[in-house]
């Protein structure tokens, strides 16, 4: 099994000390004995070459399945970066900017209204106002749309949601576009960042701007010229796919689409499937500035500037992003700002996770985790199927990688 990325020779050449590495991989072997997760893959790479690949525990714990290093991981959120990227390809092409109003690509979101005190959890009814102003492509770039998902918004847009069945996986990506533009935004855009379907809009504007069905333009366009030849939306081998932990509690697995099928809903927000040694490569991608291997997918200046925070003082944070992110969260007081696809740190010394600014990351329900930290040349990778627990490791993650670094 090949990854196409350079090994270093040991730890040390990349800056690490060993014994000191070694504290993140018996962690989670530790909670792996104790049954807390199942397995995870951990990639830790600097300086351009892999300093740590580990397969720990189980792909199956209940199967008695092993974890490989080229298991295939329900990615979730993280399939929010592919998605951006492919924008931000077709903006280096004119075919579309982001100060476009949305409705440029999709008429639907022309006159979209706005429901006022859409988190009130007393409100008797779901009132609506105009838009100030035009959503735009940048917004849902940033997650400024005034979109959401309906379990992080009050009960009467929550319900308005939920009638419209907005989460149907047998729906298409129009289909999904036509549905919100019958509902009201939760926020005027522009007005408030606020983790919902941005993204998946997004992936439909990729379509319409590009003529080409987004899976069709993730694969051909980003993953085939990175060489990334586990990464998909499906269908995949079911015995090189990691299983999600059963509770502990119910006896059951929590919910996670079947990686063997391909989703007729091609969500930009989520549906992609990958491997942790696909995935650092489209992290050196961004690292690099856009280029890999004598591939150009981006410039180094769009990088920079997707890797830029977006977010200006004014725009206020919605009341679920602390409770969703914890110390992670894209706000002022914790130092963590905002850009075209990824978490930015803004500022050192306000979150209590080790990082450097101008470092970026993003992560997915499912468990999985990344950040690249371009002023040590790193970059991290997490790898499980353990969504109860995903915060904790992060947290351990991000601690446990600094603390080894040496050099």
């Amino acid at each position: 099994m090949a990854f196409h990325m350079p090994r270093a020779v040991g730890p040390e050449e990349a800056g690490f000390g060993p014994e000191r590495l070694n504290r993140l991989t018996e962690a989670l072997k530790s909670d792996i004995d104790k049954g807390t997760v199942p397995g995870a893959v951990v990639l830790i790479a600097r300086r351009g070459k892999i300093a740590c690949l580990e397969a720990l525990g189980y792909r199956d714990r209940e199967a008695g399945a092993p974890m490989a290093p080229d298991t295939i991981f329900r990615i979730a959120s993280m399939t929010k970066p592919f998605t951006s990227v492919a924008a931000m390809m077709l903006a280096e092409e004119g075919r579309l900017l982001l100060a476009d109003p949305v409705a440029r690509y999709l008429p639907e979101f022309a006159n979209l209204k706005v429901a006022i005190d859409s988190d009130s959890p007393s409100a008797k009814k779901l009132t609506k106002e105009p838009m100030r102003r035009e959503m735009t492509v940048q917004d849902l770039l940033r997650h400024t749309s005034g979109l959401t998902y309906a379990h992080l918004t009050g009960p009467l847009l929550k319900k308005a949601y939920e009638a419209a069945n907005i989460a149907d996986e047998k729906q298409t990506n129009a289909e999904l576009v036509t549905k919100l533009a019958g509902l009201p935004l939760a926020y005027q855009p522009g007005s408030t960042w606020q983790y919902g379907l941005s993204t998946d809009v997004l992936g439909r504007v990729v379509e319409v701007a590009s003529g080409t069905d987004l899976d069709r333009f993730i694969v051909e366009r980003i993953c085939k010229p990175l060489g990334l030849a586990d990464t998909g939306f499906g269908p995949i081998d079911a015995a090189r796919s990691a299983q999600p932990q059963v509770d502990q509690t119910s006896g059951k697995r929590p919910p996670m689409r079947d990686t063997a099928l391909r989703p007729k809903w091609i969500a930009g927000g989520s549906a992609l499937l990958s491997t942790a040694g696909d995935y650092v490569r489209f992290c050196q991608m961004l690292l690099n500035g856009g280029e890999l291997d004598g591939t150009r997918l981006l410039s180094a200046s769009t990088i920079a500037l997707m890797t830029s925070d977006h977010l200006s003082p004014e725009i206020r944070r919605s009341p679920s992003t602390p409770i969703l992110f914890g110390a992670l969260a894209p706000t002022p007081e914790l130092g963590i700002g905002f850009g075209l696809g990824f978490a930015v740190r803004t500022h050192s010394g306000r979150n209590p996770l080790p990082g450097s600014v101008g470092d970026f990351s993003w992560s997915g329900v499912t468990g999985t985790y990344f950040w690249i930290d371009p002023k040590q040349q790193l970059i991290a990778i997490l790898m499980m199927q353990a969504p109860i627990q995903r915060l904790h490791y992060r947290y351990l993650m991000r601690t446990l990688v600094y603390q080894a670094i040496v050099d």
